[in-house]
């Protein structure tokens, strides 16, 4: 059985990823919004295989907020990446600026609204990323943030990106942390029957120290390190 539902989930997610993602492309001419629902169509196409192809059961403990905040979500495969334009409301995410390079994707992230991250930023980038995510703010989007900075193995403790204090200080925003722990069940080449689950933590407020900042977003989002899916 695990043989047969990988293979459907490859067929199914893969194959329609395809025909979704270049319908997105073909949408952009159309207005953001329009290819903005297509990309939210490739999300949901994920969620709707790993749940009823795979037959993981998916928990959401708690709920994204109305106001603008960043959220520090952990990250231990793909499936939190494809799956945040579906657990949030047009979120704009960090992502890498290696990643805008990629043919057709980079086109597809600036429209979309990601906001490119650059590990060596100089002053001028760094303005300009910040710009970006003002601006998504102003628009109602929530901040998506992977702090870590790449996907971390489950039950493993990163240190978190330098990167993210930085932000949190130059944004103002409160933080809501993210635990998640999809990597037992998704992160194979083989995908495993379990549970998945999102963990929203307290809102954390602004202003504070980097150090104490860091150490409570580290430990909130590794809240789901103990539990392993089967």
């Amino acid at each position: 059985m695990k043989l047969l539902r990988n293979f459907a989930f490859y067929l199914v997610f893969y194959l329609g990823s395809i025909v979704v993602t270049s319908a997105a492309l073909l949408a952009i001419p159309f207005g953001r919004e329009v290819f903005r629902r297509r990309v939210s169509d490739w999300s949901g196409l994920q969620r709707w295989c790993v749940v009823n192809l795979l037959g993981v059961d998916l928990r959401i403990e708690g709920a994204p907020l109305s106001e603008p905040v960043l959220y520090a979500v952990k990250h231990e495969s793909f499936f939190e990446a494809i799956d945040a334009p579906t657990l949030f409301d047009t979120p704009a995410v960090f992502a890498k600026q290696e990643l805008f390079a990629i043919p057709g994707w980079g086109k597809a992230a600036l429209a979309y609204g990601l906001v490119p991250v650059a590990r060596e930023a100089g002053a001028s980038t760094l303005r300009a990323m910040i710009r970006a995510a003002k601006g998504a703010v102003a628009d109602g989007r929530p901040l998506v943030i992977f702090p870590e900075g790449t996907r971390v193995p489950h039950g493993e403790v990163r240190a978190l990106q330098a990167g993210f204090a930085g932000l949190y200080k130059m944004m103002g925003l409160p933080v809501v942390p993210v635990a998640v722990d999809s990597g037992p069940v998704y992160h194979h080449g083989l995908k495993r029957r379990g549970t998945i689950t999102y963990r929203f933590g307290e809102p954390i407020p602004p202003g504070l120290p980097r150090a104490e900042i860091e150490a409570r977003v580290l430990a909130a989002i590794n809240a789901l390190n103990h539990s392993a899916s089967t």
